[in-house]
């Protein structure tokens, strides 16, 4: 069971939480002195708080910071090639993989095919989930692929034997395609990239390239098939995400099993529920499949528009009706709620995300009607790739025994985007602006989930705060902000671009409107508190890397964050955060979170200790995946030995009515 503790409390006031997420049992103890709490460290080290520091004391940590120091080359704004873009030491995750990972007994075969992937392809959370769940399967003993578009835009210096190992043909809109199948590896991971000599899957980035993207997912999600024919691979679990293969599990059970493919069974990861896949019967007949077939509310056709002219498809609801298993990957907690109509779940899922799933919006009847094959499962992040005690991308590497490394990220960070001026002395400015000024950041999409109201806002608000900080004075009221993301409608790129605009010459505030792996990693060493003001989230990793490297988080109440992130303030309703849309409860979120961390360090330092020691790491979820593929295979057997069963039955009786004397008997014998 997952459980949550205190981490520091002061006046409950805002629905934001600046919080610690399913933390292991708390070192420390509280106890209550005029209404406020006072915490007593049990590591003697951070008995800090309040006391004049001794000049020798100053002297050794100037020192310390010295010797970590040297050899750093200090960026600039200036800089002819931005320092996130340097040439950083090949990162070699296999070293990091834990060498106590317990072995499964039934091994199984395991192909993923996903339309992200990181870092070679990865556009937000989907892409570290499809890595770190497949490291953690590979490190429990099981065979996993990656099947993977060959985009343009991924470099291929990222791709180890990278070889091609198949030249075949697939089926689209008419035509057989010309498609090659190449293998590589990936982070230690095997992986097969997909290439049509058609115009899919070319371009700069990602996603937004000229052609059809569902047109493309599905020419991607056939030929990932018909390589498995072609190449006579069977599978154990095909484990497809997000609506982008959602018409693979339809072209396998009405197409591919009825050839040669009969072992996989298939598995859907949901990672977003509102992105449904929407396309026409026109669109998916392009595949090879009859779209009209699946025009009904049994299959495939999207609920919103029946009755409509034209009505149109869901892939992802196909996937979940033909899928075996459907998985909504979300944070977890043990807390239950009772629904009738929801009695038979697996509850291992967020109450409150459950509950925004089931019982509200069009796919909650599709949900509710597949219940017996819909699971919950705690997601984890990638704690190889996530790592600042081996993380090429920093100046200075740190953990939970020796944090002062990320002392030196923050001041990396900030001197290379201009946020601090140039200093003779890095080190002896590094503790000067120790606890004096809080370094926000906002890491991912620029999309409307986001809250991007909300991520503007607190962009207003730390750039008005700013003007009460000063250097070396007395008031630090303010704090600084980065924001590191893209944003694929243009019309939200124009609003943040003039943001960035008026904004990125001041001393306070930095919006970066692109993706940098490299950067996104610099970012969380250096920051103190990650902002996550989603308006839905059915997971969100934003929360989890940053605790991995010392960050506290500053979220809103939906999801499974309400029911994982809790108040600092509120010690009697630590697990209950408030909830709303509000500048202002941003605004007092914000202040106070600014006012803790320079009036309290102890106890923030305490909060982040905590954060760097819990472990959010694929090792356990991994188990609950294996679980669920044993479920779905399980399941398999029994079916065929029941049909297995009922032929034999079936031929016993024929015999019987034939009256073979013979097996007459014996049947007679066999019954006794």
């Amino acid at each position: 069971m997952t459980t949550m503790s205190s981490v520091v409390v002061m006046k409950i006031d805002a629905f934001f939480s600046f919080s610690h997420l399913l933390k292991p049992k708390p070192s420390f103890t509280t106890t209550k002195q005029s209404s406020r709490f006072t915490f007593h460290d049990h590591d003697k080290n951070q008995r800090s708080k309040f006391k004049i520091r001794s000049q020798v004391g100053a002297e050794k940590r100037t020192a310390s910071i010295d010797s970590r120091v040297k050899g750093i080359v200090w960026p600039s704004p200036d800089d002819e090639i931005a320092f996130w873009n340097r040439e950083f030491p090949r990162w070699d995750v296999s070293q990091q993989a834990p060498a106590e990972t317990e072995q499964d007994s039934d091994l199984m075969h395991i192909i993923h095919v996903t339309a992200e992937m990181a870092p070679i392809a990865k556009v937000g959370g989907l892409g570290d989930v499809v890595t770190g769940l497949a490291r953690a399967c590979l490190s429990r003993g099981h065979k996993v692929d990656i099947m993977l578009p060959f985009y343009d835009c991924i470099k291929r210096e990222q791709i180890s034997e990278l070889e091609l190992v198949t030249a075949y043909e697939s089926y689209y809109d008419g035509n057989w395609v010309p498609t090659n199948a190449y293998r590589g590896v990936v982070s230690e991971i095997p992986v097969i990239f997909i290439q049509p000599s058609n115009h899919f899957f070319k371009g700069q980035y990602v996603y937004g390239g000229s052609y059809n993207e569902l047109e493309a997912y599905l020419c991607f999600s056939r030929a990932c098939l018909e390589w498995m024919q072609v190449t006579g691979t069977q599978p154990d679990i095909i484990h497809i995400h997000e609506w982008q293969t959602g018409s693979l599990p339809l072209l396998y059970w009405d197409m591919y099993h009825f050839l040669s493919l009969k072992k996989p069974r298939i598995v859907l990861t949901i990672h977003n529920m509102e992105h449904y896949g929407e396309c026409n019967q026109e669109q998916l007949s392009k595949c090879g499949l009859d779209g009209s077939i699946y025009a009904t509310v049994a299959k495939a056709i999207d609920d919103r528009t029946i009755g409509h002219n034209p009505e149109r498809l869901s892939l992802l609801k196909g996937g979940i009706v033909y899928s075996n298993a459907v998985v909504l990957a979300m944070l977890s907690l043990a807390e239950y709620i009772v629904l009738p109509e929801l009695a038979a779940l697996d509850y291992t899922v967020s109450p409150t995300y459950l509950k925004e799933t089931l019982c509200s919006g069009w796919l909650a009847s599709t949900l509710i009607t597949n219940r017996d094959k819909y699971y919950g499962v705690l997601n984890g992040i990638d704690t190889a790739m996530w790592n600042p005690a081996t993380d090429v991308f920093l100046p200075s590497q740190f953990n939970a025994q020796n944090k002062k490394g990320k002392k030196i990220c923050k001041y990396y960070v900030q001197r290379g985007l201009g946020l601090i001026s140039k200093g003779p002395l890095a080190s002896k400015h590094i503790n000067q602006m120790e606890n004096k000024v809080p370094l926000v950041v906002c890491i991912g999409r620029l999309v409307a989930q986001k809250g991007l109201h909300l991520i503007i806002h607190a962009i207003k608000h730390v750039e008005e705060l700013a003007s009460f900080c000063t250097y070396n004075g007395v008031l630090f009221k303010g704090g600084q902000m980065i924001v590191l993301g893209k944003a694929s409608d243009g019309r939200v790129h124009s609003e943040f671009e003039g943001l960035a605009n008026l904004l990125n010459q001041g001393p306070s505030i930095r919006i970066l409107l692109m993706y940098s792996e490299e950067l996104s990693h610099m970012l969380y060493a250096a920051a103190d508190m990650v902002l996550v003001p989603s308006m839905y989230e059915p997971c969100g990793l934003a929360q989890m890397i940053g605790m991995r490297y010392g960050v506290i988080p500053i979220v809103r109440k939906t999801g499974g964050l309400a029911d994982t992130v809790f108040d600092m303030d509120d010690q009697l309703h630590c697990e209950t955060a408030n909830g709303g849309i509000d500048e202002g409860s941003l605004n007092s979120a914000l202040d106070r979170a600014f006012s803790f961390y320079r009036e309290k360090p102890e106890e923030w330092n305490a909060t982040i200790q905590k954060n760097l020691e819990t472990d959010n790491s694929w090792n356990n979820t991994a188990g609950k995946y294996i679980d669920i593929y044993n479920s779905v295979t399980i399941m398999t057997i029994i079916t065929r030995l029941s049909r297995s069963v009922s032929s034999i039955m079936m031929l016993l009786e024929f015999l019987v009515k034939s009256e073979h004397s013979f097996l007459v008997n014996l049947i007679r014998i066999f019954t006794i």
